[in-house]
């Protein structure tokens, strides 16, 4: 089902970028050019995710985000920026932002990120308690991992990797969404953590002969599914 989604965003390049890969994936995309018009569009509630550029005219992203927040409005906001630094995440972060995005991206991650971030608005309404893809089956509440009738015992960390990998199956899950999603880093530390529990994951998910699950993107980061 299309979502309405408010684009507070002054480069026409990207703005148009931005609304052609939400038209395309069913999804209403209202645009503001500056941040006094955005700030309007955004008060009457109506918008089931905000995607706000930092550098705006008249006012910008993090004003407009603080008098959005100060008004008790709720809505989503996903913050686009060129300053990419630790410093400039955690200030977007903590004026009241669900999720910071640095640019240049590829679309196919804003889309991601704002799927979970709509998901998880709604989830008030029905609470997944059991993920599948193909024959892999996690029980959330007693913590068990199945693939067929063979059971598969993770750590903890593992868990919540494959969690994340299930609940985006099909899609492809990059390395910065797998380092903020799953270990909380809104930076890359320059390690190769993910590709050592990607490793470990996938020698007991797809284990015994299985049909491989766990698939590389070269270049663009993992997948899950047939």
């Amino acid at each position: 089902m299309g979502r309405k989604i408010l684009l507070v965003e002054d480069d026409r390049t990207t703005a148009d970028f931005i609304r052609k890969g939400l038209a395309e994936h069913g999804h209403v995309g209202d645009h503001a050019a500056n941040g006094r018009d955005g700030l309007f569009m955004a008060t009457d509630g109506g918008y089931d995710a905000i995607i706000l550029d930092r550098m705006l005219p008249g006012m910008d992203g993090l004003a407009v985000l603080s008098a959005l927040r100060a008004a008790g409005i709720e809505t989503p906001v996903i913050l686009l920026s060129a300053l990419g630094s630790v410093d400039d995440r955690v200030t977007g972060l903590t004026a009241g932002s669900d999720d910071y995005l640095v640019k240049p991206f590829a679309f196919a991650e804003l889309l991601a990120r704002l799927e979970l971030l709509m998901r998880r608005r709604g989830s008030g309404t029905h609470v997944e308690t059991v993920l599948t893809c193909a024959t892999l089956r996690m029980d959330l509440l007693k913590r068990e991992v199945k693939r067929g009738e063979r059971a598969i015992d993770l750590q903890p960390r593992e868990f919540r990797l494959l969690e994340y990998l299930m609940r985006h199956a099909g899609q492809v899950v990059t390395r910065t969404m797998l380092l903020e999603g799953v270990w909380d880093y809104h930076f890359d530390p320059g390690t190769n953590v993910i590709d050592v529990h990607i490793s470990r994951l996938r020698r007991k998910v797809d284990a015994d002969g299985d049909q491989p699950l766990i698939h590389t993107v070269r270049g663009a980061g993992y997948r899950l599914g047939e």
